[in-house]
C-alpha cells in the first residue's frame, strides 16, 4: 500500500501512519478473542482432552522387532489385547521396506519386522517397554531410546519450513543430525505410509528423539517450531543480541528516513549474513517462492485490471451502491470487498486488485485517497473465515483440531469487529 500510494500520489505512507488504526483494531481484537470470541469455537471434547489429544497429538510410529522382542509364531492380532490396554491401535506391519497388505492381522511377527502403530508418546513407550519393541531408527543412537540424555521434542510445521512438502528420508534427518522423527500428528488422522515416507504438511505436530542439543539443532533446520513446555531452549543468547541490534538499527534508518524499509532491513539480512548469524543457504530457503510467482503474475495482471478500466468500473459499482448513503458507507463496502477477496487470496495479491479500486472510488467521489489505501491495507491484512486466508491460520488447523468451517465462527464477528472499529478510526486519523 505505500509503494502503491508512493507511485499514485507521489510520496508514500511513513513507517508509523498506521499505527493509530492498527493500535486500535488489535486491542479491541485481543479484548473480543480473549473474553468472547473463544466461545463461537466448537469444543468437541473437553479441554483437559482437547489440549492432550490434539496439542500433544496421537502419533504414528513404527517399532522394530528384536531377536527377543515377541516370542515365535506370534500374530499381529496377538498383540491387539496388548495394544488395547494401552489405548494404542496396531496400524499394519512392514517387511523389508514393504508394507503388508490390509491391516495384517494374520500376519506372523519376525525379527526385522516393523509394527506400525498410532498413540500417545507415553502409551506408545508402556507398549515398547511389555514387548520390548525399540523405535525404527533409535538403534542408530547408542543405547537405544532409553540412552542417558535422549529426549522427545514436540514441533509443529509452520508454512514454509524446509521439511513441508518433503519426507524424513528424503532431508536425511536422522544421518544429519543424529535425530530420529519417531510419530506424526495431523489432527487424529491416520496414515497408511511409513513415518519416514510420510509427506510431511504445514500443520503437522512432529515428534523427535535425539538429544536436547541435537532436537533444538534438527528443529531450527528444518524450520520447525517446539511446542511450549515440550522445547528444549533454542535460543543463542549471543547471536540474539548482534540479531536484536541489527534489526533495530534497520528500522532506525527507516523511520529517519535515510533508506526505504525494503533496503535496510535487506542491509540487516546481509549483516546476519556476514556475522555468521544466519547461512546463506537458510536465507534463500526462507524466501516464499510461491508468493515471488505469485506477486509477479499478480503485478502485471493487477496493471492491465487498473488501465483497461476494471478498476474504476468496480469503483463505479460501489459508488452507485451507496449513492444517497453516508459518505463513509463506500469506505465500508471497499473493506467487506477487499475481506471477502483476502479470505481466498494471498493478502499481497488481495492489496494489488485492490488498491486501484481504492484510488478509483476516492476519484470518484472526490475523497481522501487516503482513507481508502488505509481501510485496504487494515481489510487484506484481516481474513478470518477461512484456513487458506493466511498461513497462521494454516499453522493452527492440525495442532487446533479445527474443520475448514470451523474458522466463520469467530472469524465472521471478529471481522465485523474490525470494520466496526476501523470505519470510525480512519475517519478520525485520515478524514474524508
Amino acid at each position: 500500500i505505500s509503494e502503491y500510494r508512493q507511485d499514485a500520489l507521489g510520496e508514500p505512507f511513513s513507517m508509523f501512519d498506521f499505527a493509530p488504526v492498527g493500535l486500535a483494531v488489535a486491542v479491541g481484537g485481543i479484548l473480543f478473542v480473549a473474553l468472547v470470541g473463544w466461545r463461537f469455537l466448537p469444543q468437541r471434547t473437553s479441554l483437559a482432552e482437547h489440549e492432550q489429544e490434539m496439542l500433544k497429538g496421537r502419533y504414528v510410529a513404527e517399532l522394530r522387532v528384536g531377536d527377543q522382542s515377541i516370542p515365535e509364531a506370534t500374530m499381529v492380532q496377538d498383540l491387539y489385547p496388548m495394544a488395547d490396554e494401552h489405548d494404542l491401535h496396531i496400524l499394519g506391519l512392514v517387511r523389508n521396506g514393504r508394507r503388508r497388505p490390509g491391516l495384517a492381522r494374520r500376519e506372523e511377527v519376525r525379527e526385522g519386522d516393523f509394527l506400525v502403530v498410532e498413540g500417545e508418546p507415553k502409551a506408545i513407550e508402556a507398549f515398547m517397554g511389555q514387548t520390548e519393541l525399540d523405535f525404527a531408527g533409535s538403534e542408530k543412537h547408542k543405547g537405544g531410546v532409553t540412552s542417558t540424555g535422549l529426549t522427545l521434542t514436540e514441533a509443529i510445521v509452520p508454512e514454509g519450513a524446509r521439511i513441508a512438502g518433503r519426507t524424513a528420508r528424503s532431508v536425511s534427518l536422522l544421518y544429519r543430525h543424529s535425530v530420529t522423527l519417531l510419530g506424526v500428528a495431523r489432527g487424529g488422522r491416520r496414515f497408511q505410509d511409513r513415518v519416514r515416507l510420510l509427506t510431511i504438511q504445514p500443520g503437522d505436530v512432529l515428534l523427535l528423539l535425539g538429544t536436547p542439543e541435537r532436537n533444538a539443532a534438527a528443529a531450527d533446520w528444518l524450520g520447525v517450531l517446539p511446542l511450549e513446555g515440550r522445547k528444549t531452549d533454542v535460543i543463542q543468547r549471543a547471536k540474539a543480541g548482534w540479531a536484536i541490534g541489527l534489526f533495530v538499527v534497520a528500522i532506525g534508518f527507516a523511520v529517519a528516513g535515510l533508506v526505504s524499509l525494503p533496503v535496510a532491513l535487506s542491509a540487516a539480512v546481509v549483516g546476519y549474513v556476514a556475522l555468521g548469524l544466519v547461512g546463506g543457504r537458510e536465507v534463500y530457503e526462507s524466501v516464499e517462492w510461491k508468493v515471488i510467482v505469485l506477486l509477479a503474475s499478480l503485478i502485471p495482471l493487477a496493471e492491465a485490471f487498473e488501465r483497461l478500466g476494471g478498476a474504476e468500473l468496480l469503483a463505479g459499482q460501489i459508488v452507485t451502491l451507496t449513492e444517497g448513503w453516508p459518505a463513509w458507507s463506500a469506505l465500508l463496502v471497499l473493506m467487506v470487498v477487499t475481506m471477502t477477496l483476502s479470505d481466498f487470496l494471498n493478502n499481497v495479491a488481495t492489496t494489488l486488485i485492490a488498491a486501484p479500486i481504492a484510488m478509483s472510488v476516492a476519484a470518484s467521489t472526490g475523497t481522501n485517497p487516503d482513507s481508502y489505501l488505509m481501510a485496504v491495507a487494515v481489510a487484506a491484512s484481516c481474513a478470518f473465515l477461512t484456513p487458506i486466508g493466511h498461513k497462521n491460520n494454516t499453522i493452527i488447523l492440525g495442532p487446533g483440531g479445527y474443520r475448514f468451517g470451523d474458522y466463520w465462527r469467530m472469524g465472521l464477528p471478529l471481522e465485523v469487529l474490525v470494520i466496526a472499529i476501523s470505519v470510525p478510526t480512519i475517519l478520525i486519523v485520515w478524514p474524508l
